[in-house]
């Protein structure tokens, strides 16, 4: 088993465990992603989803490129490779709840358009950033390059595509690819488990919208902070602010 979906409680942890191969992803888990990812959005208890290593060390060294030398020469299935690519990241991309990449290690060309497609990622101290496909005559797909985009702005996409450079995790803080270093992710985790789910859910919803193009309210928007006043997240997060406690949502 190389991708795999386990649950503990409200968290959900996406693992790759293909060690051997340093987490190289292949067409078959490419195609395995949205199902475990639909998995995730069916299940209500779930608030929370990490993207990890099963096994610490290399978070992915991307596609696995024997695999793409040994298909080379088909025109379907580089097709279809890339449909499959295509729809794993955007599935990611929109999962309802928030999405954590926890990077440990190498997190290399497509690894890190999984990263990038998370909400947050958090890396620890030993983890490498690098985006290569230039050193191989390939191309880094438009909409991972657009995500690499959005977060370091122009000038160090352009740094990070056009060299192929590994940089550290002080350098992807700094730079803005990741948010936070540390040798947890639970210090991200533990505070949005203990917010509103309700909040967290429509606020990355508007997010998104905004991430597509949406620059002013409408309806939806303009309904959703109207009906958040008579709902029981506010009544219990309101009552908690004035009792000078911490909230308990969803209880």
């Amino acid at each position: 088993m190389t991708l795999r979906l386990e649950k503990d409680g409200v968290t959900a942890r996406l693992l790759i465990d293909r060690p051997d191969q340093r987490n190289a992803f292949t067409l078959s888990m490419w195609e395995e992603m949205p199902r475990l990812l639909a998995d995730v959005v069916s299940d209500k208890a779930i608030r929370l989803l990490e993207l990890r290593s099963a096994n610490g060390g290399t978070f992915s060294a991307g596609a696995d490129i024997k695999e793409l030398i040994a298909n080379s020469e088909s025109h379907r299935w580089r097709e279809m490779h890339q449909a499959e690519v295509n729809r794993a990241q955007h599935a990611l991309a929109r999962v309802a709840v928030p999405t954590v990449a926890f990077i440990e290690g190498d997190c290399i060309g497509m690894g890190c358009g999984l990263a990038l497609a998370c909400d947050i990622r958090v890396a620890t101290p030993k983890a490498r950033f690098g985006v290569t496909p230039a050193k191989l005559g390939l191309v880094y797909p438009l909409h991972d390059t657009k995500l690499l985009m959005d977060l370091v702005g122009p000038g160090m996409a352009k740094r990070m595509l056009f060299t192929g450079a590994l940089i550290d995790a002080a350098r992807a803080l700094d730079c803005g690819l990741v948010e936070l270093v540390a040798d947890s992710p639970d210090e991200i985790t533990g505070p949005i488990l203990a917010a509103s789910p309700h909040s967290i859910h429509e606020i990355k919803r508007f997010i998104r919208a905004v991430l597509d193009g949406q620059t002013e309210d409408d309806s939806y928007s303009l309904g959703v902070f109207e009906a958040a006043f008579s709902l029981p997240d506010f009544r219990e997060g309101s009552a908690a602010f004035v009792e000078k406690r911490k909230p308990e949502f969803g209880k």
